[in-house]
């Protein structure tokens, strides 16, 4: 059986695992007649994606395998759909990893009475020059924090539904793209549900990843508090030592290294056939969509290239078949009632669709 924080320390420990850049497979595609260059190209930008992780460490405790999905999602040009309880750093998970990288981010407070404009901007007139002008909204910025997304109404919500999607915002005819790179990082509460409005699926589908924020364990607790109690301010991440390591330019070195990534023919039937097994799960009624097959790839080249290696192997797509398809499918009543567990079944489906060899 398998939970989000069991499929989150696994992506971790591997990650960590790699964190020199060592290779340590043989007999992959680099020794079968691909580009000997591709790997050492990719070097520095694999290791300015890990001091990436480094960095946010210092402000974030006991969330590296989500400071890794959110690398991946950059990685893929994909967003992400942070879920977890009020206090666990998802705000300041995405301000640290923001200033890492050197990109801009803003943060919307989703709330019942935000509209549309609020999020795209909107055409404000200009007394003076008697003309109508468009005043960005907060979507225009690398990083978008949208907070509490499940607390706006679906008008609110679809207003990000083009700017996920296309890169750009369209506002009285005029389509106006969206600085490079771009991602949404939402955030919902797991266990409140009074006065929101859940996501639909067609929104749910243009999220990459869901990755689940868990408390801290103990000794990671104990060095939360320790670092308060040393004067630690979340408000202030210069002072916490977080530094700009990385920036645009080795993200799309690390992407264009990622486009390199082979995958052969035996691993794309592996993703579709994982992929089919949840449309024909009894406890499923909505299954993963081609949408959701393509994600499952781009995330596992994604993956296998943070691990070190250019080629995809098996355990690549499991590593990422949670975070990736868990929010793609929908429980039947009968088994929601039951207390099915989708995470649950997602493992009993990785654990019968046969691995090829």
């Amino acid at each position: 059986m398998s939970n989000p924080a069991q499929s989150n320390q696994a992506m971790s420990n591997q990650a960590d695992s790699y964190t020199d850049g060592s290779y340590g497979y043989s007999g992959g595609p680099a020794s079968q007649g691909q580009p000997a260059q591709a790997a050492t190209r990719s070097d520095p930008a694999r290791k300015a994606l890990l001091d990436v992780r480094h960095e946010v460490g210092k402000a974030v405790v006991g969330q590296d395998a989500t400071v890794t999905g959110m690398l991946i999602a950059l990685l893929c040009g994909g967003h992400v759909l942070l879920e977890g309880v009020p206090g666990v750093a998802k705000t300041l998970l995405v301000r640290a990893l923001s200033t890492a990288l050197s990109l801009d981010t803003k943060r919307v407070q989703f709330t019942p009475d935000l509209m549309p404009g609020d999020v795209t901007g909107s055409l404000v007139y200009d007394s003076h020059t008697s003309e109508f002008t468009f005043r960005e909204g907060p979507v225009f910025t690398n990083i978008m924090l949208a907070d509490e997304i499940n607390r706006t109404p679906p008008k609110t919500q679809a207003s990000l539904l083009e700017a996920m999607e296309e890169r750009q915002v369209s506002v009285d005819g005029v389509s106006r793209p969206l600085p490079s790179p771009f991602i949404v990082a939402a955030t919902q509460n797991p266990v409140e549900y009074e006065g929101t409005y859940p996501l639909p699926e067609a929104q749910l589908d243009r999220f990459l990843l869901k990755l689940s924020m868990p408390l801290p364990g103990r000794a990671e607790e104990i060095e939360v508090v320790r670092r308060h109690s040393e004067g630690f301010d979340p408000r202030n991440l210069l002072a916490a030592g977080v530094r700009a390591v990385a920036g645009v330019t080795e993200l799309q070195n690390a992407r264009d290294a990622v486009a390199e990534v082979t995958v052969a023919p035996e691993i794309l039937g592996y993703i579709v056939d994982v992929v089919r097994a949840t449309r024909a799960a009894p406890s499923f009624q909505l299954g993963v969509s081609p949408r959701g097959a393509t994600a499952l790839l781009n995330t596992s080249r994604a993956w296998a290239w943070l691990t070190g290696r250019n080629f995809v192997t098996p355990d690549d797509v499991k590593a990422l078949s949670l975070p990736c398809l868990r929010h793609r499918v929908g429980l039947r009543p009968e088994a929601q009632m039951d207390g099915v567990n989708v995470d649950d079944v997602l493992g009993s489906i990785l654990a019968s669709v046969p691995v090829p060899r």
